[in-house]
């Protein structure tokens, strides 16, 4: 289960922790994607390949053999359409929350407007509060401050900073939004699904039709977002269960 951009493993938790109960038999694996949370930094010239083959080699020292099946918001789906097509035989179906396999136009990107205030509030604060005064006097609000104080750690020389590489993300961001990834709905017997929010502008109807024209079913829940695994995680994790013997 792959989390979105500038979030972590912890973010796809509540709903792991739901799936296990109503699955036991299923070993979940939720990691850091290369550049967040406790994994290492992204490298200069990050790709969605090289991050989706740091997922496969995660997944591989947890003891996860065979085909996986992958589950991926926003960030996370793209990286798992990089795995499909960069090991074919590693993935045995795809489920994106929220996500299209086309470029995304940077304007519609939420986390581009994030990274602008994340990119201007200080590398250090001395403390929690104080770094959170930061993102909510830029315009953020409260509740997105706090998600991403989720990656402050303790500083050596004293308050808190960002655990992870500001500028690395943002080269980053831009490269993997321009991605098309089309290609890889025409993998034959590769089962690719979507959930997407009736409010949220990542899955217009365009990129909807032309997704199911490629046999991948594409299901709205009219009052989510696009973190529909938040605002709508009952049916997320029935979808989840439908799909899946």
């Amino acid at each position: 289960m792959l989390h979105g951009f500038l979030g972590t493993g912890r973010n796809l938790r509540t709903l792991a922790t739901a799936w296990s109960a109503a699955d036991p038999e299923r070993r979940l694996l939720l990691p850091d994607l290369t550049g967040h949370g406790t994994s290492p930094g992204l490298p200069a010239d990050a790709t969605l390949a090289g991050v989706a083959r740091d997922v496969l080699d995660t997944a591989r020292a947890a003891g996860l053999d065979g085909p996986l099946d992958v589950v991926g918001h926003s960030l996370g789906g793209r990286v798992a359409l990089a795995l499909s097509q960069l090991a074919p035989e590693a993935v045995a179906r795809v489920d994106l929350l929220d996500i299209t396999p086309g470029p995304v136009p940077h304007a519609l990107s939420e986390s581009g407007k994030v990274l602008e205030i994340l990119g201007a509030a200080p590398a250090r604060a001395a403390d929690r509060k104080a770094m959170r005064e930061e993102l909510t006097g830029r315009g953020l609000s409260g509740g997105l401050s706090d998600w991403l104080l989720m990656n402050l750690e303790t500083a050596p020389e004293g308050g808190v900073r960002w655990r992870f590489d500001r500028e690395a993300l943002a080269h980053f961001h831009g490269r993997f939004l321009d991605e098309d990834l089309w290609p890889a709905l025409t993998r034959p017997g590769l089962p690719v699904r979507c959930i997407r929010g009736g409010r949220s502008q990542y899955v217009d109807e365009r990129a909807q039709a032309r997704m199911e024209a490629l046999g991948c079913p594409v299901e709205t829940l009219p009052e989510a977002g696009h973190f529909v695994h938040i605002d709508a995680a009952e049916a997320v994790l029935r979808w989840l269960q439908a799909g899946r013997v």
